[in-house]
């Protein structure tokens, strides 16, 4: 009972560090511009693409498979980044001024746009990742048994978050990050340059969520070009219940979300585990609207 408690402990930590990662776009966009980005799993699955080309073609190049992995997560990163600044210039600046329903169509149309981009580019079929990247190394611990990708995931996902953190919450940009997502215009007034804060939200979100992208592809060993909705709707989620536009609660929320997850699949029924997840985020929402660390907020009129 103890080992099978432990594993799903693991389970649950690994895909809890996906989704808080892809959960911090969400919540970052939602800060500042209380603009909900429908399109951000896709983008992070896109993530997962780029990264199976680079896997690719530094395999072809024969490099060492540490750098050929490096080099996958800075591109899927880097390109994934611009990708958001592209869209953010696109699909979201022409409608800042205009009503919330505008943008929420604009986003499930930037969502549309990218997934059949996806499967225009790379088919509708599975993409399976190589098996060989990693060493097929194992711990165990009570039981439990524990793979160097389930490591990587866990532990990146912590240094991630950790630098996140640390960047809004101790450097000058975060705080000018902070005061945007706090009063536009005051910000404007103290000489924040806003477009510049909005473009840094849609550049960093989506790098971390290529991350997390690509964490999917190596844990899964799969991809496909329908999965950045599902990953998306559950990192979305995950921010509701962390209380979406706070950074900490969407790590929270991912977390808490992988976490119940993997012990709904464990001790319940995996056929069962979307509406155990619904459920909760039910009860929460009914207990505290807010979220698990959400601010009640006066919306000026």
């Amino acid at each position: 009972m103890l080992s099978t408690v432990l594993q799903q402990l693991v389970n649950g930590l690994t895909v809890g560090g996906i989704y808080a990662l892809i959960a911090l776009g969400y919540t970052m966009v939602y800060g500042v511009l209380r603009l909900i980005n429908f399109a951000h799993g896709d983008l992070c699955i896109f993530g997962a693409y780029i990264g199976l080309v680079a896997l690719g073609s530094g395999a072809s190049a024969g490099q060492s498979q540490l750098l050929l992995l490096g080099g996958a997560f800075i591109a899927a990163a880097v390109v994934v980044g611009l990708a958001g600044i592209a869209l953010e210039f696109t699909a979201y600046r022409p409608l800042r001024r205009a009503d919330r329903l505008s943008a929420v169509v604009s986003a499930l149309g930037a969502s549309l746009f990218i997934e059949n981009g996806l499967m225009l580019i790379w088919g509708p079929q599975l993409r399976v990742f190589p098996n060989n990247l990693l060493p097929a190394t194992q711990w165990t611990l009570g039981g439990a048994r524990i793979d160097l990708v389930q490591v990587l995931i866990i532990g990146g996902s912590a240094l991630l978050m950790g630098v996140l953190y640390w960047f809004v919450h101790h450097t000058r940009f975060g705080t000018a990050m902070r005061a945007t997502a706090s009063d536009q215009d005051a910000a404007k007034l103290m000489g924040i340059n806003v477009n510049r804060v909005i473009l840094s939200v849609f550049l960093i979100g989506p790098a971390i969520g290529a991350v997390g992208g690509l964490f999917i592809g190596l844990y899964y060993r799969q991809v496909y070009f329908t999965m950045g909705w599902t990953y998306g709707l559950s990192a979305f989620i995950a921010a509701i219940i962390g209380g979406i536009g706070n950074i900490p609660g969407a790590m929270l929320g991912g977390v808490l979300l992988g976490l119940f997850n993997a012990f709904a699949a464990g001790f319940v029924s995996s056929s069962w585990q979307e509406a155990i997840t619904f459920a909760l985020l039910i009860g929460i929402l009914l207990l505290r609207p807010t979220g698990l660390l959400g601010e009640r907020v006066a919306e000026k009129v």
